[in-house]
């Protein structure tokens, strides 16, 4: 899945002539928590975050003083060099991004132009997607061995049945040499499946049956 499928385009901007009151303004009237701050074009210069606002609104300040902070351009408390996204990059490779950088939004650039804007609550969204968590459904993990064409070998068991994968995600086990298939399957009773990946030979967990599949902690 691509940035540009859930990116939120027409973005409201700020330039780096405008002030922090200006910045207050638009996050107020736009009910948003990030803005890009462009060089009056169309190149992201910055970013200024709701906390950035909070951050110089301690309670210590004088309402005259606050008032003045207030009609300071915006480039006072912008975020900068600031972080980006390109329009074709992978969901997946934005959301290690994300976490590796720890940031709230991500501009999206083409051609040092803006774009669009990803934010965490549209990565959560385009995971929760892309794992098939928004339609009818259940989990079931299977136990197998580190080694070549497991997940064929499991997905053919599936096919047999007639169940159909939404998703698959694989990780390590707490067993040595062995790797967690975590399945999402379109069928809300996975009672049979899990009878016939058992008589596969398969460890089977499911949190919802734990007589039949147990759990994998």
């Amino acid at each position: 899945m691509k940035i540009k499928t859930i990116m939120r385009t027409n973005v409201p901007t700020l330039t780096n002539t405008d002030t922090i009151e200006d910045a207050i303004a638009l996050m107020e009237s736009a009910s948003i928590r990030h803005i890009p701050i462009t060089n009056g074009h169309t190149a992201v210069v910055g970013i200024v975050s709701d906390r950035d606002i909070r951050d110089i609104r301690p309670s210590t300040l004088s309402v005259t003083k606050e008032a003045t902070d207030f009609l300071q351009p915006v480039t006072k408390i912008m975020s900068t060099p600031v972080l980006t996204a390109h329009p074709d990059d992978d969901v997946q490779e934005v959301a290690r991004l994300f976490f590796q950088n720890r940031v709230g939004c991500l501009p999206v650039v083409d051609n040092d132009r803006l774009v669009g804007l990803i934010t965490e609550s549209d990565m959560l969204y385009s995971l929760t997607k892309l794992l098939g968590a928004d339609q009818p459904s259940s989990i079931i993990e299977v136990c197998v061995h580190n080694r070549p064409g497991q997940l064929a070998d499991v997905a053919a068991v599936f096919k047999k049945e007639r169940i159909n994968i939404v998703s698959a995600v694989a990780y390590p086990s707490k067993k040595a040499e062995k790797y967690m298939l975590s399945f999402r399957v379109q069928t809300i009773d996975p009672r049979r499946i899990i009878a016939a990946l058992q008589l596969a030979g398969y460890e089977v967990y499911n949190p919802l049956f734990p007589a039949l599949g147990g759990s994998n902690e």
